[in-house]
């Protein structure tokens, strides 16, 4: 193996997992919420059974994609999106650091009176 693919190997392996911790930025009308999956698309989402839209995206906390069938049975802090007829479209697991940012709307009507900073991922109350 020649010394430069040595040293890219090196730098690859490395490198992963700073770039899997890299600030994820959620949507404004992403909300905070707790979720059990269930046998797809069934979920419990804040103590209320829900489902997920056709096509919903699940991502875990390295931001890549997840099979719905593949989470049956786990828990998760989440943020969530809905898509216009209250079905669950997109989801992200979340890291410890995203779960400490504090406050998050988790309803959408917290979310209408709170403001939003999408560069810091920062909410305040007004």
């Amino acid at each position: 193996m020649p010394l430069s693919a040595f040293v890219a190997a090196i730098a690859i392996v490395f490198s992963a997992p700073a770039a899997a911790q890299l600030q994820r930025n959620f949507p404004q009308n992403a909300l905070r919420g707790e979720i059990q999956f269930g046998a797809p698309p069934e979920i419990v989402l804040n103590g209320r059974a829900v489902r997920l839209a056709p096509g919903a995206r699940v991502r875990n906390q390295n931001n890549l994609l997840e099979t719905t069938g593949a989470l049956a049975g786990q828990r998760a802090a989440v943020h969530y999106t809905l898509d216009l007829s209250g079905l669950v479209k997109d989801v992200w697991l979340l890291r410890p650091d995203e779960l400490a940012k504090r406050p998050w709307p988790r309803t959408p009507q917290e979310a209408r009176s709170w403001s939003f900073d999408a560069v810091a991922q920062v909410w305040t109350p007004r």
